[in-house]
């Protein structure tokens, strides 16, 4: 794969760097993508399109230079290359381009069936079927929509320290959203299923992303209010792991870190959490939604440790934090598109299993929540504090899952909810979600074993 002559790409960061600089790159990007939705059981016109461009940044000290460009005409590139270079300050000698190592490909993720290989007949197929599923499942579902999202980026990124590495993601996503109404009571449930994979991922019994999503919204009807005061929580795995990405995640990037803006800051060795707890940022498992072969600087990506028998043991980093902190980048350098500039994120980012299992986490609970999942929330790096509401969760009562309720929000901090976790299942799931940062929006998975919190504060609406 060769989106951008190696050899123009070395001209172009020589170009970028004649007034000096630290670093330069060039970041080529070509993407192409399709989405499909049912809304009422009618199929929606099918959203394609095409994009191709290039970025260039030059890093001078704390300052950074960027432009980019639409398409890759050479005339252009110079141009941006041209424009970033007038902007750089102070009239230094130039910078130095090292040669450029053989392109470096990513790890691939497997796709065994292409999906803009696969007619768009089967598609919508599939979406009918889905549709057809979560209606069967009772007549107080009174609204279903279904969406499909297929993406394939291919990437190339060179850099003057010699980088020269490329990439290719196919990404498909399955969503279901059902709404159930019952004597003027309406609530909705929400399923998906995505990841770094083909369209083999949605073949697989789509119709049961369809059942869950009407399961949730049918139980919902049910609902008790949630109570209210200081109690146990079981959280939920798969997307019960959106409490780690937003609660911990986003202090441990080094950005909010390096700027002190995060409780995080310093306490690398520190013991947050008992032994047994463990949790990683994983940007090369396979399959995953948040993987990739390389991130968006050209670093492969890995497994990073952040948390290690209750200790903090990394942040994340990208290259230019990575330089500042004199370490190696962990391979967390994202970004939305060749239109802006990466940042330290999240990948996938997910407690490690333990031994016990769910049944046992809820047995130990007398009067307590079960949290599912959770639909919007706010955190505030610095402090650590959090609100999240529950979009799915139940009471529990003498060790029993009981009934489902509405209202719900946790209310707390990161730190001290680390500190309270006392017990960690084994059935480690990880969901697909988006994370917003920056003004930038990637993918990101969140994910955990059941976990259980020894005492959180729950807002309810219960009298």
């Amino acid at each position: 794969m060769t989106l951008l002559d190696p050899g123009l790409s070395q001209r172009l960061l020589e170009r970028a760097l004649r007034r000096g600089g630290d670093f330069a790159e060039v970041y080529v990007e070509e993407r192409e993508g399709l989405a499909l939705s049912l809304d009422d059981g009618r199929v929606e016109r099918p959203q394609s399109g095409r994009e191709l461009g290039a970025s260039i940044r030059v890093v001078q000290g704390d300052s950074t230079f960027f432009g980019h460009v639409d398409g890759l005409r050479e005339d252009a590139l110079e141009r941006v290359a041209d424009s970033v270079a007038q902007a750089v300050r102070g009239g230094s000698a130039p910078g130095g381009v090292r040669q450029a190592e053989p392109m470096q490909a990513g790890a691939r993720h497997e796709v065994a069936l292409r999906p803009e290989e696969v007619d768009a007949a089967r598609k919508a197929e599939i979406l009918h079927s889905c549709d057809e599923r979560a209606r069967s499942a009772s007549g107080e579902v009174v609204q279903v929509t279904v969406g499909y999202a297929e993406t394939r980026r291919r990437i190339q990124v060179f850099n003057s320290d010699g980088v020269s590495a490329g990439d290719d993601r196919t990404r498909v996503r399955l969503s279901v959203q059902v709404v159930a109404r019952r004597n003027g009571t309406v609530e909705t449930g929400h399923e998906t299923r995505g990841g770094h994979a083909g369209f083999e991922l949605i073949e697989r019994d789509p119709e049961q992303v369809a059942s869950e999503a009407a399961r949730k919204a049918l139980t919902l009807l049910d609902a008790v209010d949630a109570p209210t005061g200081r109690m146990p929580v079981v959280v939920g795995n798969g997307f019960g792991g959106v409490l780690l990405h937003e609660a911990v995640g986003h202090g441990l990037e080094s950005d909010a870190v390096q700027k002190r803006a995060s409780v995080y800051a310093g306490r690398l060795g520190d013991r947050l959490a008992e032994p047994f707890v463990t949790a990683y940022d994983d940007g090369a498992r396979a399959g995953e939604w948040g993987s990739d072969g390389i991130d968006d600087e050209g670093t492969p990506t890995q497994r990073t440790t952040i948390i290690e028998d209750g200790r903090l043991t990394s942040y994340l980093y990208d290259l230019l934090r990575a330089r500042k902190d004199a370490t190696a980048s962990t391979g967390n350098g994202r970004r939305e598109s060749f239109r802006h500039l990466p940042i330290p994120r999240m990948t996938n980012t997910y407690f490690g299993p333990g031994d016990a299992t769910p049944e046992d986490l809820i047995a130990g609970v007398e009067r307590g929540l079960y949290a599912v999942s959770f639909g919007g929330g706010q955190v505030e790096p610095a402090t650590g504090d959090f609100v999240f509401g529950v979009s799915e969760g139940y009471l529990i009562e003498n060790g029993r899952v009981t009934a489902p309720v509405r209202g719900a929000t946790l209310i707390g901090n990161g730190l001290e909810a680390l500190r309270a976790i006392d017990g960690i299942a084994s059935d480690l799931e990880i969901a697909t979600g988006f994370c917003g940062k920056g003004g930038q929006r990637v993918p990101a998975g969140v994910g955990q074993p059941h976990v259980r919190i020894r005492a959180l504060t729950v807002g309810g609406t219960a009298t």
